[in-house]
C-alpha cells in the first residue's frame, strides 16, 4: 500500500507564503494523524506536515495496542474501572519512590496527577470518536493483562487494550492497518498531507504568539506555512539523535526502532520557542538486537516478545543475569546495570543462546524476534554444532564489534560458565520452577512467551530444558528505544508551557515529542498509544476553540537543521 504520496496544491508552492491553514500539525505519526482528523472534524482546515517520505511514522512499526482505561467494551461487560483505581495503579508504577496509597495524589505531582487524569477522562472519548467516524475501528482484547496486573492497585487487570479491527491474528499489524485507515480518513475529511517537509522554524508575531513555520520541502526549497490558530507538533522522540541520546538519557543505547525521523526535532524548536523540558532522562524501551542497531538498520524492530522456551540470556561470564521473559521495558533494564568495582556495564551486551527446538518452533519474523524462520536474513544469528564451539563463536563476534560497544571482551570463562549455566536452568526447566529468575510466574510473562512447540511440554510453559545435542545459536543483545518520552512540558490540554507554567500562545505538542507523564513506567501494552489519542483529542479541542491570531509573521531565529 502506497501512503507516501506527496500531495501537492497551488496553496503550497515553495516560494509564496501560503493561504492560511487553521492548525498545522507537524509529524504524520499515530499523534499527528488522530490531532489532523480531530482537527478537521471541527470544520478547521489543517495542514499535516511529514518530514519522512512517507507517513505513519513509528506507529506504523507498532502492533498499535492502544491502552483505554474504563472503555466502552469494558463498561459493557459490567467490569468497574475507577478513576481512583486507575490512577492508583499509574501513580505506583510511576514514582514507586513517592508513591502512598492514602496520599490525595498518591504521590504524583500536580502535574503528574493531571496528565494521568487526563487519560483515564479522554482515552475512550477520543477512541469511541476515531471508531464512530470510520477512521480507527477497533476490536477488544478482553483477556490481554496490564503488565503489572498481579498489583493490588490494579483493579481492572484484563481488558483495557483495544486493537484496529482489521489487523491480523497475531495482532502484529496493527499499525500499518491504523496509519491506512487515519490516512484515508483525514485526506476525506480534507487534510492537506505534505510528505518530505521537515519544519525549520516557529513563526511569531510581535507578542510571542506562534503563527506558523517554515519548512524544508525536499529539494525544493523551503516554505512558509501560516496557522491561525494553532501548530502541533507531534513530531516523535530524539530516539536516533545520537548526541540527545548521550546528554540526555540516564542509559547507555545504541539506538532504537522508533522512525529514523525522530530526531528530537521539537526539543530544539521547543526549547528556542521558551518551553520548559521534562522527563528528558527516560524512554519507552526494548532489548533490540545489538548488530542491527550499530548498522542503523531502518527496519528494526525492538524485541517485544523474547520467543523460545529453551532460550536463555547470558552476560560475558556465561551466566544468566535476568527473567528473559520480563514485558519489554523492564527487559531492557537488565542491560543497563553498573557495576562500581569495575567501573562498567558488565551486562551492555547480552548473548540469547537457544537450540534446534526453539529454532523449529519459535521462529517467527513478527514482534522482532530474534529467532527467525530458515531463509530469513539471519545475519545476526551465531551458530554452533556444539555448545563449546557456540561459545567460540560468541566471542570472536564480540571481539570483532568491541571497538563500537567500548571494548566489552565475552570472558576466557565464558564456555566453561555457559555450560553450568545450562545445566542449572534444565534444572528449573524440568522442575517448573526458575528459583534464580521466577521466569513465567507472572501474568505478562506468559503473554511474551512467543511461539512455542506444544508438545512436549515442561511444568513452566515458558521454560523447556535446552538440548544436549546441537545445532545451538545464538544472537547478542542490548536494550534500546522504542522512543523517548521527554521533551517540552505541556498541560493536559497538550499546550507547550514556558518556564513559568503559562502557555506559549498557540504551540502544542503530543506524543513522544513532549513529556510523559509515565516518568520510567510502562504501564501495558498500548500505554504509548492510549494517552497519544487521549492527548490528540485534547490538544485539538483546545487549539480550535483559539481566537485567531494575525498571520503577519516573522521568522524565529532557530533553525531545526
Amino acid at each position: 500500500m502506497n501512503t507516501g504520496t506527496h500531495e501537492t496544491s497551488s496553496s503550497l508552492d515553495a516560494h509564496q507564503p501560503a493561504e492560511p491553514f487553521d492548525m498545522i500539525v507537524v509529524g504524520a505519526g499515530a499523534a499527528g494523524l488522530a490531532c489532523a482528523l480531530f482537527a478537521a472534524w471541527q470544520d478547521n482546515r489543517v495542514l499535516l506536515l511529514e518530514k519522512a517520505p512517507e507517513v505513519g511514522g513509528t506507529a506504523r512499526k507498532a502492533a498499535f495496542w492502544y491502552w483505554v482505561p474504563n472503555n466502552r467494551p469494558l463498561r459493557e461487560m459490567g467490569i468497574e474501572d475507577r478513576k481512583e483505581d486507575c490512577l492508583r495503579y499509574m501513580a505506583r508504577l510511576s514514582r514507586p519512590e513517592a508513591y502512598s496509597p492514602n496520599l490525595p495524589r498518591f504521590g504524583m505531582t500536580q502535574w503528574e496527577y493531571d496528565m494521568c487524569e487526563a487519560i483515564y477522562d479522554n482515552a475512550s472519548v477520543a477512541a469511541e470518536l476515531l471508531a464512530q467516524k470510520g477512521a480507527l475501528e477497533y476490536r477488544h482484547c478482553p483477556d490481554v493483562a496490564d503488565y503489572w496486573a498481579e498489583l493490588p492497585e490494579d483493579k481492572a487487570p484484563r481488558g483495557r487494550v483495544l486493537l484496529p479491527k482489521g489487523a491480523c491474528e497475531s495482532m502484529s499489524d496493527g499499525g500499518a492497518v491504523a496509519v491506512q485507515s487515519m490516512l484515508e480518513a483525514a485526506r476525506k475529511a480534507g487534510v492537506v498531507v505534505r510528505t518530505s517537509a521537515r519544519v525549520q522554524r516557529l513563526l511569531t508575531d510581535e507578542t510571542g504568539t506562534v503563527t506558523g513555520v517554515q519548512a524544508q520541502l525536499g529539494e525544493s526549497g523551503s516554505a512558509v506555512f501560516n496557522a491561525r490558530k494553532a501548530v502541533i507538533f507531534c513530531s516523535g522522540g530524539f530516539t536516533h539523535n545520537k548526541t540527545m541520546r548521550k546528554n540526555f538519557l540516564s542509559a547507555p543505547v545504541f539506538g532504537g526502532c522508533a522512525a529514523r525521523s525522530n530526531e528530537g526535532d521539537f526539543v530544539r524548536i521547543g526549547t528556542a520557542a521558551g518551553a520548559e523540558l521534562r522527563n528528558m532522562n527516560y524512554a519507552w524501551m526494548c532489548p533490540i538486537v545489538l548488530e542491527k542497531a550499530l548498522r542503523e538498520d531502518p527496519g528494526l524492530i525492538g524485541t517485544f516478545s523474547a520467543s523460545g522456551d529453551s532460550m536463555i540470556y547470558v552476560n560475558q561470564h556465561g551466566q544468566r543475569v535476568t527473567n528473559e521473559k520480563l514485558a519489554y521495558n523492564e527487559a531492557a533494564q537488565a542491560f543497563f546495570s553498573w557495576d562500581p568495582a569495575s567501573s562498567s556495564y558488565p551486562n551492555l551486551v547480552l548473548a540469547a543462546i537457544w537450540d534446534a527446538r526453539s529454532q523449529q518452533h519459535s521462529a517467527s519474523t513478527e514482534y522482532g524476534r530474534f529467532i527467525v524462520p530458515e531463509g530469513s536474513d539471519d545475519a545476526h544469528v551465531i551458530k554452533g554444532e556444539t555448545l563449546a564451539e557456540l561459545a567460540r563463536n560468541i566471542r570472536a563476534r564480540v571481539a570483532e564489534l568491541a571497538p563500537q560497544i567500548g571494548n566489552l571482551h565475552f570472558g576466557e570463562d565464558f564456555e566453561a560458565n555457559l555450560a553450568a549455566t545450562v545445566e542449572r536452568f534444565n534444572g528449573f526447566a524440568r522442575s517448573g520452577r526458575d528459583l534464580d529468575y521466577y521466569r513465567g510466574e507472572r501474568p505478562v510473562e506468559v503473554l511474551f512467551n512467543g511461539p512455542a512447540a506444544t508438545a512436549p511440554v515442561a511444568p513452566n510453559p515458558t521454560m523447556y530444558p535446552i538440548s544436549d545435542t546441537g545445532p545451538y545459536y545464538a544472537t547478542l543483545l542490548t536494550g534500546g528505544n522504542l522512543d523517548t518520552k521527554g521533551g517540552p512540558v505541556t498541560n493536559r490540554h497538550g499546550q507547550v508551557l514556558d518556564h513559568e507554567g503559562a502557555p506559549i500562545a498557540h504551540l502544542y505538542g503530543v506524543g513522544n515529542c513532549v513529556a510523559s507523564p509515565s516518568a520510567r513506567a510502562y504501564w501495558a501494552g498500548g500505554a504509548t498509544l492510549g494517552p497519544i489519542l487521549a492527548f490528540a483529542y485534547l490538544a485539538a479541542h483546545s487549539a480550535h476553540n483559539e481566537a485567531p491570531a494575525c498571520v503577519a509573521t516573522r521568522r524565529s531565529t532557530f533553525d531545526a537543521l
